[in-house]
């Protein structure tokens, strides 16, 4: 069953300059590109014509280098930028057709975002810049201390609520800034580079924590990044922009195993592909394998259609080195020692 689509990006253009019109009229009808376009018309192409569809609940990753295009493009979804030309509909409904009233009832009820300098008010305490969202909305003190005391449980901040932000650790901040857009319980949540700057070891922490919430609140997310590492990470999938195109959109299995082209390559040149290739991708269906091999092993060991290589490695290594892959309950697959070796071979690169 195919879950309902939380947002749905069109054919989204976004040209500054005041030329903008005229260049994206040129654009469509002589081919030009980006530089051509601010030659002759003192015009920057920031997103060119970005299609995509984010489904309910799902992490979806936007990742490109500086000046992609990628933070220029989320921020049209909660229409902090006007496109030139193009939709997005967020249930159904077209943001750029909403009125000033609908617009801030989206801003405060449907749709949060996280920057990555955190945004905290620094005259007030951790747990009145959580509870903002919910004074805007007109909420009571008792409801919005209640609310923002929770989500500071979620976030692994009780005990620093009044606190104010020069007393927290960056990390600690950006945990903040996290826990005030969870507050406003919204159905979307935009983020924008939120852990670039932080160290590597307190990132990989709010990546780990990150994750485990959106797994138990169920938010989609818009997770914009510049790190392929930590996009691969978490992402359900992964856009990757470049120019201010989209040049590829899919799981991190598919980005890393199939890039569309060369400028893709280049980016997952360096990365190992042991933790991306699936048990499912290298087995041998049962049939052909006891065709060839009569029956499977008594001491054979089982592994999910999903288990990686690093992990089919620990298994292989046992008994007779037989692994049977099962779904349902139902053996499908089996994979040797032999059948694995090979596969480690061709994607150790």
């Amino acid at each position: 069953m195919s879950k309902e689509i939380a947002i749905d990006a069109k054919g989204v253009w976004k040209v500054f300059g005041d030329r903008a019109q005229e260049a994206l009229a040129a654009i469509h009808a002589d081919g030009l590109g980006k530089a051509e376009v601010l030659s002759k018309f003192g015009c920057v192409v920031g997103v060119a014509d970005a299609t995509f569809q984010i489904e309910e609940g799902e992490l979806f990753c936007i990742m490109g280098l500086s000046g992609s295009g990628k933070s220029t493009l989320v921020r049209h979804v909660n229409r902090l930028l006007e496109p030139t030309a193009g939709q997005i509909l967020i249930d159904g409904e077209d943001v750029m057709g909403l009125n000033a009233e609908r617009l801030r009832h989206l801003r405060n009820h449907k749709v949060a975002m996280v920057f990555q300098n955190f945004g905290l008010m620094p005259h007030r305490t951790v747990r009145d810049n959580v509870a903002m969202p919910l004074e805007i909305r007109g909420a009571g003190k008792a409801r919005r201390w209640a609310e923002a005391d929770r989500v500071l449980e979620l976030v692994e901040l009780t005990g620093w609520e009044d606190k104010y932000a020069h007393e927290l650790s960056g990390g600690m901040q950006q945990r903040v800034g996290l826990a005030r857009a969870i507050a406003s319980d919204p159905k979307i949540l935009l983020m924008d580079e939120p852990f670039s700057a932080l160290d590597p070891l307190i990132r990989k922490q709010l990546q780990d924590q990150f994750m485990a919430l959106s797994k138990e609140l169920k938010k989609t997310t818009m997770f914009i990044t510049h790190d392929l590492d930590e996009a691969i990470r978490i992402g359900n999938r992964i856009a990757i922009m470049k120019d201010g195109r989209i040049v590829q959109i899919g799981t991190p299995e598919e980005i890393i195993l199939n890039p569309a082209d060369d400028y893709v390559s280049d980016f997952v040149a360096g990365i190992s592909k042991l933790n991306m290739v699936f048990a499912h991708s290298v087995m041998t269906p049962l049939d052909q394998f006891k065709a060839q091999n009569g029956d499977l092993p008594k001491d054979a060991k089982e592994a999910a259609p999903d288990m990686d290589l690093s992990a089919l490695m620990d298994l292989c290594m046992n008994g007779s080195g037989i692994v049977k892959v099962v779904a349902d309950n139902k053996t499908v697959g089996v994979i040797n020692r032999s059948g694995l070796i090979r596969a480690i071979k061709e994607n150790q690169g």
